[in-house]
C-alpha cells in the first residue's frame, strides 16, 4: 500500500474524452498510488495519425502540454480481417453512435465467412513537457457475433467474442476484461514502467 499523503500523489491525467476509456482506466490505475484526472473539458486533439500508437502519441503529448501534468493516452480499434483491417484508427468515426458502429460493422460482414478480428490498444505517456516516456501496445483475438450480448462495456463490445472466455466483452465484468482484453494487456506492460517514472508505490 503507498504511504504518502494525496497531497503528494503524483497526477496523471487520462487523455480521452470518451468516459468509459476514462473509467476503464481509473479501475486499471486503482492499485497505483495516483491522482487521476480526466482530460479538461473542451480539449480537442485532433487524431491525424495512421496507426494506433501514432495518435497514442499524439494525444498524449498535446494533453501533457495543455495541463502541464504528466498525461497517460490510449488510442484503440477493432480490426476485422475480412475488411481489411477496418474500420482501424477510424473504429471510433465508423458512425456517430455505438449502435450504428456495430450496425454498420454487423452489415458490412453479412455472408463473411472469416469473422475474425483483434481489439488493439496502444498506450503513451508523456512528461509535463509533451515529450514521450513511455509506448507499449497490447491485443486480444476474438471473433465478430452476428448479434448483440450483453449490457456492458462500450463501442463494439457487445458484438466482440473472445473464445477463450466463452463471452462478449460486453458480458465480462471488470476484472476479467482488464486481464484478457487489449487495453488490460497494454496497462500490464505500461505499469511497472509507469510507477518507476512517476515514482508511484503500489
Amino acid at each position: 500500500m503507498a504511504t504518502g499523503s494525496s497531497a503528494a500523489r503524483p497526477v496523471l491525467v487520462i487523455a480521452s474524452g470518451n468516459p468509459g476509456k476514462v473509467r476503464e482506466f481509473s479501475h486499471l490505475l486503482a492499485d497505483l498510488d495516483l491522482e487521476i484526472r480526466a482530460q479538461p473539458e473542451g480539449l480537442e486533439v485532433e487524431e491525424t495519425g495512421d496507426t494506433f500508437a501514432a495518435n497514442a502519441r499524439i494525444k498524449a503529448s498535446a494533453v501533457a502540454g495543455a495541463t502541464g501534468c504528466w498525461a497517460l493516452a490510449d488510442d484503440s480499434g477493432l480490426s476485422v480481417t475480412a475488411l481489411g483491417g477496418a474500420p482501424g484508427v477510424h473504429s471510433a468515426r465508423y458512425a456517430d453512435s455505438d449502435k450504428a458502429r456495430i450496425a454498420r460493422l454487423l452489415r458490412e460482414l453479412a455472408g463473411a465467412g472469416d469473422r475474425s478480428a483483434r481489439f488493439i490498444a496502444a498506450l503513451a505517456v508523456a512528461d509535463p513537457s509533451g515529450t514521450i516516456r513511455l509506448e507499449v501496445e497490447g491485443e486480444c483475438p476474438g471473433l465478430i457475433l452476428e448479434e448483440s450480448r450483453g449490457s456492458g462495456g462500450f463501442g463494439y463490445d457487445p458484438v466482440f467474442l473472445v473464445p477463450e472466455a466463452g463471452l462478449t466483452y460486453a458480458e465480462m465484468d471488470k476484472g476479467l476484461k482488464g486481464r484478457i482484453g487489449h487495453r488490460g494487456q497494454a496497462f500490464a506492460r505500461l505499469a511497472p514502467q509507469l510507477q518507476e517514472q512517476l515514482g508511484a508505490e503500489v
